[in-house]
């Protein structure tokens, strides 16, 4: 490893796990501060439904890449790499950690990989196809079209079946003739400039990180998802910032085809879907050292042992 690379810390895992809680208490204790790797809390706005931190829960640590993106916005991977960067690189300025925390795996993964993206020209009218055709023949279909040149593509996206990633990899085949496969294999030549110590949260008992997700989806309900969401509805239909989970599930109730409880019951059975989905992506990565809450007896006692463990692992305690 390259005594000049960049250290720091990365906090994954799945929704409702307790990433915030966490990372907030080891960023006090290591003196950092937290790099957003959440695609959804990009988006101004969006509080309930992405659960962004409140400023009470941030306890005065600095978090970036939150709250920045109007939801009109075109953002992708390419440009998330290119703030985080910027982000990690005035952290260090300040002599701080930079710790970078979230569920969005392809953000972290694509980061501390320090893959690069080449974008391609934007065809909006070919994006626009792309999109209308996705809404005629469906997720599985467009699949199978996308893995007729790009199948490693096609496997990887069947896990996560975000639409908006399915057009994007057709569209950088369809306007740069290279498959987005060999593309990440290219951009991966270049070595990362980061040294990362990650860790996430699970439990082994997955029915206790089902039972946190429905009551996270009772309180967001509590605090005002349901006007939320429809003021976004209302100001910016058909953006992608509105499919996130937690605005589209409510879309029937708006349409008067369901009722609000139906329509709550599928926001935590999506949201449940989502966490499992999470988990299988990060638990592909073998350099994630894996922390399981219900070994603890509380928060604190897992605050205290990942604390030791970083310490073991050279970051120096405040």
């Amino acid at each position: 490893m390259s005594d000049n690379k960049i250290k720091l810390v990365s906090v994954a895992g799945p929704t409702a796990s307790g990433k915030t809680s966490l990372s907030v208490s080891l960023a006090m204790r290591f003196g950092a501060e937290i790099v957003s790797a959440d695609s959804m809390q990009i988006y101004k706005g969006m509080n309930i439904a992405t659960a962004k931190p409140s400023k009470d829960e941030m306890c005065s640590i600095p978090h970036h890449l939150m709250d920045y993106v109007d939801v009109d916005e075109t953002y992708s991977v390419a440009r998330y790499i290119e703030d985080a960067n910027s982000a990690i690189n005035d952290i260090m300025s300040r002599g701080k950690l930079p710790m970078v925390v979230g569920g969005t795996g392809l953000y972290m993964d694509s980061l501390l990989s320090g893959i690069t993206y080449c974008e391609g020209d934007v065809d909006l009218k070919l994006r626009a196809n792309l999109q209308d055709k996705l809404s005629r023949i469906g997720i599985d279909a467009m699949l199978a079209e996308l893995a007729d040149f790009d199948p490693d593509s096609a496997q990887r996206l069947s896990t996560e079946r975000n639409p908006k990633r399915i057009i994007r990899a057709m569209e950088v085949y369809y306007t740069t003739g290279i498959t987005m496969t060999e593309q990440n294999l290219r951009s991966k030549e270049k070595e990362s400039p980061y040294n990362p110590t990650k860790i996430a949260l699970n439990f082994h008992d997955r029915q206790k990180l089902y039972d946190r997700i429905n009551r996270r989806v009772d309180i967001m309900l509590e605090q005002g998802l349901v006007k939320e969401a429809e003021a976004y509805f209302s100001a910016n239909p058909g953006n992608t910032a509105v499919q996130a989970i937690g605005y589209k599930e409510l879309r029937p109730y708006f349409d008067g085809e369901l009722s609000l409880d139906e329509c709550v019951e599928i926001l935590k059975r999506s949201t449940r879907r989502y966490a499992k989905r999470q988990l299988t992506w990060f638990m592909r990565d073998p350099q994630i050292k894996w922390f399981y809450a219900d070994d603890f007896n509380d928060s604190d006692e897992l605050f205290r042992v990942v604390s030791d463990y970083l310490i073991q692992e050279g970051f120096e305690a405040k």
